[in-house]
């Protein structure tokens, strides 16, 4: 797995390349599989009609926002697992893995309680204006979402598990084995069952469960590098504030981001059903267009995360450059593909000509930029993260979110009347910023006294 042979050039290489290529590969194709379930999903609902399209995507950017706060959890855990890993600490990794589990089902209970009593409060709360029946299928699809956010939250926190050992095939057979289920019960939900929008809510469910199941028995194993231990589950504080060291302040900044977004999309509302589809389809697509970069943002909290608990400051410079350097060559390969292929993408949606063209602009104007932009946006302050420098990520993330992608959205959207393509230009002022920013950040070295903490 591991080298301690010099490179040919640079400093003493911890990781091999090919241990690199086995970490990376699977997590590009479980993000592509799990982009491939949101399409296969938007494409299956749009056949119910746009009210039902617009329904699912507004609910999803809620759902996102739970999601994230969950990931950011399962982040923390990881971080420190990685750290310990790093260490040669092996016991104390076991340990974290039992705090990470108490802390994301406590995390995943209290998110699902909240949202079964309030689904309808939050829907009216932030999506108020929207036409009667596209409340009605975003009221129905959030209510059967909710029961499988405890499950989704021990799913995130088993898989960042795995990811900090460097075993990414786990979770990608894993997340294969629950978009099977999701697709093939949508399919089932929505053209035999004849279910609406709960026919592809309860797959979800159901997928995530499984998925959920499958990799918390895996870690049961005490043969593998980073396991549950076998004692009495009890809360040790310490550990668990370590990770909410961590989690939080990433939480922090995915709620906001993600709440931001919603708030972004309540915006969006305002202008008319066709806006709202060809966002949710563009959305969807734009998915695509970042998944390698996305895959990533994981690979770096594994590799930063093992160079810091070894407390070596030039391996942390030599694999940032590595992954960034790999993350710009292939995200931007791919994204030209994109391009490429975007009018037959557009074509398997059932919208309207009018919805099509506006969803075929939005596309280019993300992917034109997300080759340049994206990766240092989002990508590289997992490299922040992972070296413990989660407050400053936060900051700058909430104060360019509201400053700019919220404030801009509302001037140039409805003050100057561009709709839904000024929302889309405020969002790429917002990565200009957060580029400048964390860009500032690495070359000032503020970084280094965080990691060592």
């Amino acid at each position: 797995m591991q080298s301690h042979q010099a490179g040919p050039a640079g400093p003493r290489q911890i990781f091999t390349n090919q241990y690199l290529f086995r970490l990376i590969w699977p997590l590009v194709l479980e993000t592509a599989l799990t982009i491939t379930v949101g399409m296969a999903d938007t494409m299956m609902v749009s056949s119910l009609g746009e009210a039902a399209v617009s329904g699912v995507s507004l609910v999803d950017m809620v759902n996102q926002l739970i999601i994230s706060v969950m990931t950011a959890l399962a982040t923390g855990g990881a971080v420190v697992v990685s750290q310990y890993l790093g260490a040669r600490r092996e016991d104390q990794a076991c340990r974290a893995a039992n705090q990470l589990l108490i802390t994301v089902l406590t995390a995943g209970l209290f998110i699902m309680t909240f949202a079964l009593f309030l689904h309808g409060p939050i829907l009216r709360l932030l999506f108020g204006r929207i036409d009667a029946d596209v409340m009605v299928n975003a009221s129905s699809y959030f209510l059967i979402s909710a029961f499988s956010y405890p499950f989704l939250a021990m799913y995130e926190g088993n898989a960042a598990l795995f990811r900090s050992m460097g075993n990414s095939r786990v979770t990608l057979v894993s997340s294969l084995v629950m978009n099977i289920i999701n697709i093939g019960g949508n399919a089932i939900g929505v053209f035999i069952l004849h279910m609406g929008v709960a026919g592809v809510a309860v797959p979800s469910l159901l997928s995530r469960a499984v998925a959920c199941l499958m990799l918390g028995m895996l870690l049961r194993d005490q043969k593998r590098q980073v396991h549950f231990v076998r004692e009495r589950l009890r809360v040790h504080m310490k550990t668990i504030r370590r990770i909410l060291y961590i989690g939080i302040p990433n939480g922090v900044e995915n709620g906001v981001f993600e709440l931001g977004r919603v708030l972004v999309i309540a915006i969006v509302a305002v202008f008319g059903t066709s806006q709202i589809a060809a966002n949710g389809v563009a959305n969807n697509l734009d998915a695509v267009s970042i998944m390698l970069a996305k895959a990533m943002n994981v690979a770096m909290i594994t590799v930063i995360g093992q160079c810091v608990g070894a407390g070596d400051v030039g391996q942390v410079r030599y694999y940032l450059k590595k992954l960034m350097k790999i993350t710009y060559l292939a995200n931007g390969l791919w994204d030209v593909l994109l391009l490429m292929t975007l009018p037959f993408l557009l074509s398997l949606y059932g919208l309207t000509e009018e919805t099509r063209h506006l969803a075929w602009i939005l596309v280019v104007i993300h992917t034109g930029f997300a080759m340049a932009l994206w990766p240092m946006s989002f990508t590289f302050p997992n490299f922040l993260r992972a070296a413990n420098d989660v407050r400053y990520t936060m900051v700058v993330s909430i104060a360019s979110m509201f400053t700019f992608r919220i404030i801009f959205s509302y001037l140039l959207g409805v003050g100057l009347g561009m709709g839904i393509i000024g929302v889309w230009i405020a969002m790429l002022i917002d990565w200009g910023v957060r580029v400048t920013m964390f860009g500032l950040r690495y070359l000032h070295g503020d970084w280094m006294r965080t990691m060592r903490h």
